[in-house]
């Protein structure tokens, strides 16, 4: 699987990784599943590991990196646009207009042939 490193603790050789399937963040706990060639992983770094499942939890086993601050910034795009408002705050973020929608009606000659054609048996 791929995904970005959103954080990383590289004295303890940790990190929690934005999968590619928009699943629940994966658990990197280094330490002995550290490989030894591992290279310090940094948020925004492109890795590839494997997926491992354990009680609701989803870790990464052997990552490596493909691209060195190939998505840096992303953990801060991502707590800006989720940061809570104040009580008064007004957002002022830009909506993109979706335009309008055309409502077709369901023709009802259709329909009422339907219900004449069902027979109760």
């Amino acid at each position: 699987m791929l995904g970005v490193v959103l954080w990383s603790d590289s004295l303890d050789k940790k990190a929690v990784i934005w999968c590619e399937d928009q699943g629940d963040l994966a658990y990197f706990n280094g330490g002995e599943d550290a490989p030894l060639d591992l290279a310090d992983l940094d948020a925004g770094d492109l890795v590839s590991f494997e997926l491992q499942q354990e009680c609701h939890l989803r870790y990464a086993k052997n990552p490596q990196r493909i691209g060195q601050g190939a998505y840096e910034g992303l953990a801060e795009q991502l707590r800006d646009t989720t940061r809570p408002r104040q009580p008064n705050e007004m957002d002022t973020r830009p909506r993109k207009f979706m335009g309008s929608a055309d409502v077709i009606p369901f023709c009802r000659g259709t329909i009422e042939r339907a219900d004449r054609e069902l027979v109760a048996v």
